[in-house]
């Protein structure tokens, strides 16, 4: 199998990308880049962009197993972050976000079986389209998101509060 660009050449980029950006001056620009977990979506890339306080940070990822076995999930932030310059900073904002999952109950699927009728959905539901406060801190890399829905477009069996915790490198 043949890959359609070069290895070497990518990672001498992002060597020159993290070398250009980590001499340890103040810049008003900073990005951000990792991967988290949240109570809706089990795994999310996570991406950010500051310009001085203001921080926009964008998180998704899905998953497909089976036609009724699938999840998804995408959110965005719009946030004013506090003491960038430190090792601990915190950010208050504003999100929106969209997610999806379903899965197979077991159990409910044997019950409705072993009664021969449907008498409990075969599958769980969970969905969320909503506008959140958001509140995130951010210690050395590891994050944590709280979002406190205020406003729901859509929501199916979702929680009140979403949170979301992972590890984010800022260059």
């Amino acid at each position: 199998m043949k890959i359609p660009f070069n290895f070497k050449i990518l990672s001498a980029a992002f060597v020159l990308l993290f070398a250009s950006v980590a001499n340890g001056a103040e810049k008003p620009w900073h990005f951000e880049a990792g991967v988290g977990v949240r109570n809706l979506t089990p795994m999310v890339l996570v991406g950010g962009v500051s310009y001085d306080k203001w921080t926009v940070r964008v998180q998704g990822l899905g998953f497909h197993n089976d036609d009724r076995d699938f999840w998804c999930g995408f959110r965005s932030s719009f946030l004013m972050t506090f003491f960038r310059n430190s090792p601990f900073h915190i950010s208050l904002g504003i999100g929106a976000g969209y997610e999806y999952a379903q899965a197979p109950n077991n159990m409910h699927q044997a019950l409705n079986q072993a009664n021969n009728a449907p008498y409990l959905y075969p599958y769980n539901n969970r969905e969320m389209f909503d506008v959140s406060g958001e509140i995130w801190t951010y210690l050395r890399g590891l994050y944590t998101q709280i979002s406190i829905p205020v406003y729901y477009f859509m929501e199916h069996n979702a929680p009140r509060l979403s949170w979301g915790m992972g590890y984010m490198y800022n260059f």
